[in-house]
This record gives structure tokens, C-alpha cells and sequence, in this order.
């Protein structure tokens, strides 16, 4: 079950979700680009939660700043890096420990970003359909913690070649998984996502 919370972020507060497990393990998961309707309402965003419930971790999405109920405005992946920071730090106040960060489509951008931006942080970091085609990753050089992205073979927002060409720099030790078929939105694939997704989960 999970229970509605806010999460304060330098004054201001975001909605989310969270869905205690059995385990102080905890994940935080970022949803699609909020000017394309993206949320944490999202059925992508959703399975991957529902990937690590199974496995008895704790779950958190959230709405970015300006998304749903979250107060703020879109700030193009800057403010909500601030937003990663204060919902990791929501979840360490309710006893999560270790805590892995998963994002999906913009999500997946803004925690590379992140990530890159605290290149000493402990996460375990998973990216599902990173969108190179849609917003330019050239600042991105490398992401610490990366562990695994998850794309579609008949991607044209995350082309799985380009993907596969990225992941030496990213993270030499990454693994990536592609599902075969799958679009950018994964459709009638959510079953394999959640799948895959599960497998790799510690």
C-alpha cells in the first residue's frame, strides 16, 4: 500500500508516493518529461516500483517541481536535480538504506545529470529508456553508479545503438538489456520490463 507524502525541497513541497517494504532498502523513482504529460502516475514509472516491491525494497515517486500538486515551476533538469537530492533525503528520514535511483525517459536525463553532478554519491543508479534522441546528453560523460539501462529495440526516442555506443563512457560496467520490440513507451512490454528490471535487482 502506499501512502501520499510531501516532500519539502528548499521550501518547496512535492507530492509522492511512498510504499514501505519489507526490507530498509529503498528506491527513488523519476518519471517522463512533464511537459509531455510525464508524471509519477506514469505506467512505466509504476512497474518499476512495482519491480522492486516484489523484491520487498521501499518505493518513492514523486512529481518534479511544477508537476501535479508539487509546487514550483519546470526548470529543464536543474531545480529537479534539487528535487533527487531532497527526496533521497526523504527517504533516509523514514529508515532506507541503501537506496537506489531509477528514472525513466526525462527521468532517466535528469539522474544522469545528477549523478554526474555528485560523482562520489553511494547509489546504485538504473536508467530506463534514456532519451537521446529527444534532449541532448553531450554534457553527459560519464554517470558513477550506473548499473544498468533498459531500452527497446524499435526505439526512436532511445535508439538502442546509440544507447550501446554511450554505455563505455557512461559506465564501462553497466549492463544493458535490450527488450525486443519495444517502443519508447513499452506498450504491451511492461511484463518484460518489469521482468528484466527485477532480475538485476540486488
Amino acid at each position: 500500500m502506499e501512502e501520499k507524502i510531501t516532500i519539502d525541497c528548499r521550501g518547496l513541497s512535492l507530492e509522492g508516493r511512498l510504499a514501505l517494504g519489507s526490507s530498509a532498502q529503498g528506491v527513488l523513482i523519476t518519471h517522463p518529461h512533464p511537459l509531455f504529460g510525464g508524471d509519477m502516475d506514469n505506467q512505466v514509472v509504476k512497474v518499476v516500483a512495482e519491480a522492486y516491491q516484489s523484491k520487498g525494497w521501499s518505493t518513492l515517486r514523486f512529481n518534479f517541481r511544477g508537476t501535479g500538486a508539487s509546487e514550483g515551476r519546470f526548470d529543464n533538469g536543474r531545480g529537479e536535480q534539487l528535487d533527487i537530492d531532497a527526496a533521497i533525503g526523504y527517504l533516509k528520514s523514514r529508515g532506507c538504506q541503501p537506496i537506489e535511483l531509477a528514472g525513466y525517459s526525462f527521468g532517466a536525463w535528469v539522474l544522469a545529470g545528477w549523478s554526474q553532478s555528485h560523482p562520489n554519491h553511494p547509489h546504485t543508479i538504473r536508467l530506463v529508456a534514456p532519451p537521446l534522441a529527444f534532449i541532448d546528453f553531450a554534457d553527459i560523460r560519464s554517470i558513477p553508479g550506473l548499473a544498468q539501462v533498459v531500452v527497446g529495440s524499435r526505439d526512436k526516442i532511445a535508439p538502442c545503438s546509440e544507447v550501446e555506443s554511450l554505455m563505455p563512457m557512461w559506465q564501462p560496467k553497466a549492463k544493458l538489456n535490450i527488450i525486443q520490440q519495444a517502443d519508447h513507451f513499452f506498450g504491451s512490454y511492461m511484463q518484460a520490463l518489469q521482468e528484466v528490471i527485477t532480475r538485476c535487482i540486488g
